[in-house]
């Protein structure tokens, strides 16, 4: 008794995942490999050369999500050619789209930039924190209010601040151990031996 392959998904039922897989099985030349820039309108491409495969939703869902990725901005922002199904090219990036390209990867980077400085400026805080919890003499509350941290939040910042301290004293490099101890100082400018005694 041999066994049926699963049938596959209908069309309808395809997520983005599952159809970029399909795609890279239908057109490796164009979705296989490093990002490509795609052919104007190659939706209606696919269509015909792949009818009934996909619908007009679940491609234009999968081709959101592939044409915003930084991949493919940076392909776009590159690139001189579309590409198309058969891996040809199909026409110039032109300076408009390439421009768009280059603007979101601008502005991506920058957002990318701005989290890092609030993360960093939030872990200052929380080690500041910690540092004037352990020598403060105020009691809980009047920490909390000087500080403006809700009590209830307190130890959960103070557990976070000590663990990012646990990780920074892990990533500082420790000072080389020289099992041989100390060594005793050659004369200046010699080889570290001892001169000969005279007879």
């Amino acid at each position: 008794m041999t066994s049926t392959p699963p049938p596959s998904p209908a069309p309808e039922a395809l997520t983005p995942a599952a159809c970029a897989q399909q795609l890279k099985a239908l057109f490796p030349a164009l979705f296989a490999g490093a990002v490509k820039p795609l052919k104007l309108r190659i939706q209606v491409d696919i269509q015909e050369r792949a009818p009934g495969v996909f619908t007009k939703q679940v491609l234009s869902a999968f081709f959101r999500r592939h044409t915003g990725s930084t991949s493919y901005l940076m392909a776009v922002a590159k690139a001189p050619h579309r590409i198309d199904l058969d891996g040809q090219p199909a026409g110039e990036v032109s300076a408009e789209h390439r421009q768009i390209a280059l603007d979101e990867l601008a502005r991506r980077r920058a957002s990318v930039e701005s989290r890092r400085e609030l993360e960093e400026q939030q872990r200052r805080n929380r080690a500041g924190l910690l540092r004037d919890f352990q020598i403060t003499t105020l009691t809980r509350a009047n920490f909390c209010v000087l500080k403006g941290v809700a009590d209830e939040e307190l130890d959960g910042l103070l557990e976070i601040a000590r663990g990012e301290a646990e990780e920074r004293a892990r990533q500082q490099p420790q000072p080389a151990f020289d099992h041989r101890g100390p060594r005793r100082p050659g004369p200046p400018g010699g080889s570290g031996q001892r001169p000969p005694r005279p007879r």
